[in-house]
């Protein structure tokens, strides 16, 4: 009796065990399609915003943003540089770097 109780509980544990692992955990393709998007939504902006600035603005020679980005002036003596995102991030001169950064 002692055998089949034992026999008994071992099958219902092992039993238990796979089904909670039979069960797979995607993430939905609504989040998927959605982080997609806003990535080609940065990209189209960040491109957009650069050919804009190129135009517009006065590149600053020899100087750029702490991420490696070139650093631009605009009319009102600033220094920026666009982000991955297309945003505009002001610098102060202290930010500047000499040399481009490295990964």
């Amino acid at each position: 009796m002692k055998n089949l109780f034992k026999i008994a509980l071992l099958t219902a544990g092992i039993f238990s065990v796979s089904q909670g692992y039979a069960q797979e955990h995607h993430e939905p393709i609504t989040k998927k399609i959605g982080h997609a998007a806003q990535d080609v939504g940065h990209k189209t902006s960040e491109v957009a915003v650069k050919g804009a600035v190129a135009v517009a603005d006065k590149r600053y020679e020899g100087h750029w943003a702490p991420t490696g980005e070139n650093v631009y002036i605009d009319k009102h003596s600033r220094y920026f540089y666009v982000d991955k995102g297309g945003h505009y991030k002001y610098l102060k001169k202290w930010q500047l770097r000499n040399k481009p950064y490295k990964h």
